[in-house]
């Protein structure tokens, strides 16, 4: 089966314009932004966020809504996604919140209450294991031609180029089966360095180099 890489993957692709840069850019520009931030993180459950649930929802998200909505619409998207897919809310009841009506009664919907609840959990996606580090600093390496069909961690321009292991972190939870609920699955994960060359060939620019961190089972020895 031939995998249809993920339309958020657009690394070394080209035709989607120049990257605009803001000076001084807030974090969030309009307030409905912040807001959906902090819905995104309020529904993350007892143990903290699973950011890369949230990812994946994204990554399924209809093409033109995805690229049309923006970087927060996106958030949005994905957020009432979760919230069909756990049970949480009909569309119906979507539909009726968002022009402020109780879909039970008809009635006015009450305001939302702030949070009055413990502090809510940040990411925390460090492991031990017993195992050590398969690489060390200074070796050299190969990524995989890794495609699976869901969430994944390693870009399409990235696969299949030599690289040098420069730094080995501690051991993480496994973003390809933690979004999909199939475990943690934690291991190892290492800044790796790339040649721009070997990215981009003979129009990458003189002396250029790129990091990424990339999980163990991205690689392997060479």
């Amino acid at each position: 089966m031939i995998r249809m890489n993920s339309l958020h993957d657009l690394g070394g692709l080209h035709g989607f314009g120049p990257i605009a840069y803001e000076a001084n850019e807030p974090v969030f520009h309009e307030p409905w932004e912040g807001r959906v931030f902090g819905m995104s993180l309020s529904l993350a459950g007892r143990d903290g966020p699973n950011l890369d649930a949230a990812r994946h929802r994204g990554e399924r998200l209809d093409p033109v809504a995805y690229f049309r909505n923006g970087y927060f619409g996106r958030w949005l998207a994905a957020f009432e996604l979760m919230l069909h897919e756990e049970g949480l809310i009909g569309s119906d009841e979507l539909e009726a919140r968002l022009v402020g009506k109780n879909p039970k009664t008809g009635g006015d919907a009450p305001l939302p209450q702030p949070h009055a609840g413990p502090p809510l959990r940040g990411l925390n996606v460090i492991r031990e294991i017993d195992s050590p580090p398969k690489f060390q600093t200074g070796q050299a390496v190969r990524t995989r031609n890794h495609q699976p069909a869901g969430h994944c961690r390693l870009p399409a321009y990235a696969r299949c180029k030599p690289a040098t292991v420069i730094r080995v972190h501690a051991a993480m939870v496994f973003a390809d089966t933690n979004a999909h609920n199939q475990g943690e699955n934690p291991q190892y994960v290492y800044t790796v360095e790339f040649d721009g060359e070997e990215l981009w060939g003979e129009v990458a620019e003189a002396r250029t180099v790129v990091n990424l961190d990339l999980f163990e089972s991205y690689l392997e020895e060479r």
